[in-house]
């Protein structure tokens, strides 16, 4: 059994990877940690867990972590995880990051999409980028694993295989995302709650999105070029999904028979990917409502001849394949487990 520790569970993203874990037949949690909750039970803080754990959380200590744990899953916010990997990672232990601090290759992009300047830039070429389905052989070999930004990758894996064929205008291309309310997290503002976020449609940050840079970066390591990408985020009153609509203009014509192709061939052997283009009943495209819950990443496309533009949909659940099934799956690869484990669970309907 592989040993596992998680540190800051009490969020929502901490608590999907329990809810993964306590019934992965391959993991043992081991060590769980909390700042607030020090002593409480698991099941007080995250109360789907009730009958399945009796661990309680315990408060951050490097030594006892690192004798308890084989791997340790950091899900803290953006800017606290640099130190807490950085210790964890000098012990020897593998790591999955689920924050932002490790996701970035360079130093100038945390100056220029997160205001800070990293403290340990040394360690970004330690990180890989934690997608299977663009760095499978690296994460397998990887001792920290950085998981990437829902939105991010959520777009990325409509995007890569028309980046990766040339079929695109690479100077052009527009992510219009629309978020549901648990990706704020469990902490709540003026805007976050209920009777502020029910019933709205809100854009924010319209341009400049943190997660324009991941994007940037995974498509032009593709690519072999600079690809410039302009994101608009929007708030919607649903509780976990992620559509984006994604704008691209076509270099070439392609009929929708060569499309199927290029997506096929990049995805066959992917088993979190499906391609959703329909022509009866009233799913035809991805959908985030059908993705709740479960790891997949739904595609599809629709072509617009008149204009040569290309319109890449994908849908997928922000806490598990924007979060902490992305790091299961991960681990799974790490580990030298097979990449389902812990993850064979269809989408919820209806939610």
């Amino acid at each position: 059994m592989l040993r596992v520790g998680v540190v800051g569970a009490s969020g929502y993203v901490g608590g999907e990877m329990l809810r993964l874990l306590v019934t992965h037949p391959k993991v043992e949690i081991t060590m769980v940690t909390s700042r607030q909750y020090v002593g409480e039970y698991l099941h007080r803080v995250q109360p789907a867990l009730k009958g399945f754990t009796e661990l309680t959380f315990s408060e951050l200590d490097y030594d006892k972590m690192s004798d308890k744990c084989d791997l340790v899953f950091t899900a803290v916010p953006h800017g606290t995880a640099t130190e807490i990997v950085k210790a964890l990672y000098d012990r020897g232990l593998k790591v999955v990051d689920l924050s932002a601090d490790y996701r970035l290759h360079n130093q100038e992009g945390y100056t220029k999409w997160y205001g800070w300047e990293h403290p340990h830039p040394e360690y970004l070429a330690k990180s890989v980028f934690g997608v299977p389905e663009l760095h499978r052989e690296k994460i397998r070999n990887a001792q920290l694993v950085s998981c990437p930004g829902c939105m991010a990758v959520t777009s990325m894996l409509a995007l890569a295989p028309l980046v990766k064929n040339n079929l695109i205008d690479t100077e052009h291309i527009v992510v219009d995302s629309k978020i549901g309310s648990s990706g704020a997290g469990a902490g709540s503002v003026a805007g976050t709650h209920h009777a502020m976020r029910s019933g709205v449609i809100r854009p924010y940050k319209p341009a400049k999105h943190r997660h324009t840079g991941e994007i940037e970066q995974e498509l032009s390591e593709i690519a072999g070029k600079k690809i410039k990408v302009s994101m608009s985020p929007h708030a919607v009153d649903i509780v976990r999904g992620i559509l984006c609509t994604n704008h691209t203009f076509l270099t070439k014509d392609i009929t929708e028979i060569e499309l199927w192709r290029v997506y096929r061939e990049m995805y066959k052997e992917e088993r979190f990917i499906r391609l959703i283009r329909d022509k009866k009943g009233l799913y035809k495209f991805p959908d985030p409502k059908f993705v709740v819950g479960s790891n997949f990443c739904d595609i599809g496309f629709d072509i617009d001849e008149d204009n040569h533009r290309l319109v890449a949909l994908s849908a997928s659940d922000n806490l598990m394949k924007g979060a902490a099934g992305s790091a299961i799956q991960n681990m799974n690869i790490m580990a030298g487990f097979d990449e389902m484990d812990g993850l064979r669970y269809s989408p919820l309907t209806p939610v």
